[in-house]
């Protein structure tokens, strides 16, 4: 840096410069002081380009000053200024030594602070590094970055005090959409705007979560739910009822973009929050990933192609990045697991037919107790898999039950063509023409009856699905033979190890370890087959399937698996204590 006078013609405010603005800043209070004595602090500046000019980094309201003045005397020019002359090119330095006068001579506000210090984070400097050269403690750096988290409209009400620092901290942790909400109350004079730690209670004090949050299919989930007087917005009953779908779908959404080949997903847990200043866009095929930031409101906004700002700085030198996802991904893809929950269902609930006793006590479970479709809703078998959903069609399971299906809709006198016996059929004659009609039908008839409604009402993927398969001992290969859906789920290559391992034994998984996935499919189709020179293996059922199911690897993530280990517990509770029977007697 070196000391020069510089004519005022070479002069102009930079983009670096924490005042420059298209209006120019008041300079009132120095202006007096100029015109009495000119000058006499420095300009920090730097070369502009290369006719001589020069472009001031600080000292905006200096120069404004000194323009005025000259403008006063008429020659336009004005005395030459005194100027540090910085070197050319460092722009993040510029702007350093633009926030370091400004704040030592007048002080700056929050948002301005924060306008800088975010040009800073772009010219690589991290919050660290502001915090060290500026004095201030990191965590105010982190808080004053935090304010790009709110809308430009809140952060310019910060500015003007017409908010305070409590309710503008709280509005750091709203999602845009109640900013949104809070500005439109802010802005209503009749209306109660909260602000403080009543914001807080606001945002995250209540349990009731709107319904326009859900990513699941609301309808068909068969959750309560409730609406305001007029009806424009509605709102869960359960908010408990409400995560367990909603984190189930976030975990659908997840498995979808790993599929879709992005190399992480990172959920962010509720309570923790995604600071978009602390990461950079980054694309898919240089490792950028998927960040899901879930609210404690029930939102969930989905960030793509991002990585960390010390990740952006490895791949601007060529670096390659690794995999930050810290749960393991499930051993089944989302696929896969719909394949497994629909195939067990249309097991279970052809099973049933067989055991009307199970399913009178299964109906009257769900009477007491209440399920996800008993409203009454019939279980939609949906799949967004072709293949998966057309397997399910022609399955055994599926076939025995649909002809039973038939027989009852000719019992009760319905349309044989009627897509289901419950869910709103015989509506023609009423409930007291189809109660009459059951009251002529023996015991037995009745029980069949029963057993479809139950049938079609039994939530595929459900621990009523797991606990009625343990109960009837239900056997998977009467009803489910592996097929090309079956093969075309299966992606995961230490699966298919395992899978070989099974049909073939551990020598063949071994020898064929490192070969590829087509091959090792291959293996199992032969041996379920007896082709190709393989033994033929009768009634193979993979363990995510049988009742009662395992999984293949230590990694888990199976849905029936868990759903088994949910129903071992509750059978667990439900066994008497010896001790206090003896004690009783």
């Amino acid at each position: 840096m070196k000391l020069d006078f510089i004519d005022l013609g070479k002069l102009s405010v930079s983009k670096a410069n924490m005042r420059y603005a298209k209006k120019a800043p008041d300079v009132s209070d120095i202006l007096p002081t100029v015109r009495a004595r000119g000058i006499l602090v420095p300009l920090i500046v730097r070369p502009n380009c290369a006719d001589g000019a020069f472009e001031i980094v600080a000292g905006a309201r200096r120069y404004t000053a000194a323009r005025i003045v000259a403008d006063e005397r008429g020659d336009g020019t004005g005395d030459p200024l005194p100027c540090a002359i910085l070197d050319d090119g460092d722009d993040a330095a510029a702007i350093e030594a633009s926030l370091i006068e400004n704040v030592a001579r007048r002080d700056a506000d929050e948002v301005t602070q924060w306008e800088t210090f975010t040009r800073l984070v772009r010219e690589g400097r991290t919050a660290e590094d502001i915090s060290a050269t500026f004095g201030i403690p990191e965590l105010g750096v982190k808080r004053i970055l935090a304010l790009g988290n709110l809308l430009p409209r809140i952060r310019d009400l910060y500015r003007r005090d017409a908010i305070d620092a409590a309710t503008v901290r709280h509005l750091t942790l709203a999602s845009k959409s109640q900013q949104k909400a809070w500005l439109a109350l802010f802005d209503d004079p009749q209306t109660w705007c909260p602000t403080g730690h009543q914001l807080k209670v606001w945002l995250f004090g209540g349990a009731s979560i709107k319904v326009d949050h859900a990513l699941f299919d609301v309808e068909a989930s068969g959750l309560a739910v409730i609406a305001d007087l007029f009806g424009e917005d509605r709102y869960f009953a359960d908010s408990s009822a409400f995560w367990a779908a909603q984190d189930a779908a976030i975990a659908a959404r997840r498995d979808d973009y790993l599929d879709a080949g992005w190399p992480d997903v990172v959920i962010i847990p509720r309570g923790e929050y995604f600071s978009s200043w602390e990461y950079r866009k980054a694309p898919k095929r240089k490792g950028g990933r998927v960040y899901i930031h879930v609210r404690e409101s029930g939102e969930v906004d989905f960030f793509e192609g991002y990585v960390t700002a010390k990740e952006a700085k490895r791949l601007e030198a060529g670096e390659a990045i690794a995999s930050t996802v810290k749960t393991p991904r499930p051993e089944v893809s989302n696929a896969m697991q719909t394949y497994i929950d629909l195939h067990r269902h249309a097991a279970v609930r052809a099973a049933l037919l067989h055991h009307p006793k199970v399913a009178l006590r299964l109906m009257v479970a769900h009477a007491i107790v209440g399920s996800p479709l008993w409203t009454v809703r019939v279980e939609p078998q949906t799949a967004r898999n072709e293949a998966v959903r057309e397997s399910v069609e022609t399955c055994r399971g599926e076939t025995d039950f649909d002809a039973h299906r038939r027989s009852v809709l000719a019992l009760l006198g319905f349309s044989a063509e009627e897509p289901t016996v419950s869910g709103g059929n015989g509506k023609g004659t009423g409930l007291a023409g189809v109660f009459l009609r059951l009251l002529d039908l023996p015991d037995r008839a009745v029980m069949d009856v029963i057993a479809v409604v139950i049938g079609e009402t039994l939530a595929a993927g459900s621990a009523a699905v797991e606990a009625t398969g343990l109960e009837i001992g239900l056997d998977m290969a009467r009803y489910w033979q592996a097929d090309d859906a079956f093969f075309e789920c299966v992606r995961d290559k230490e699966v298919l190890t395992t899978l070989v391992s099974d049909v073939a034994g551990e020598e063949v998984a071994a020898a064929n370890a490192k070969e590829k996935g087509a091959t090792l499919k291959q293996i199992v189709r032969d041996h379920l087959d007896g082709s190709n020179g393989r033994a033929k293996v009768e009634a193979w059922v993979p363990r995510w399937m049988a009742f009662p199911p395992s999984d293949y690897t230590a990694r888990g993530g199976v849905g029936s698996v868990c759903m088994h280990k949910y129903v071992q517990r509750v059978r667990a509770e439900r066994q008497p204590d010896p001790a206090a029977e003896r004690e009783a007697a």
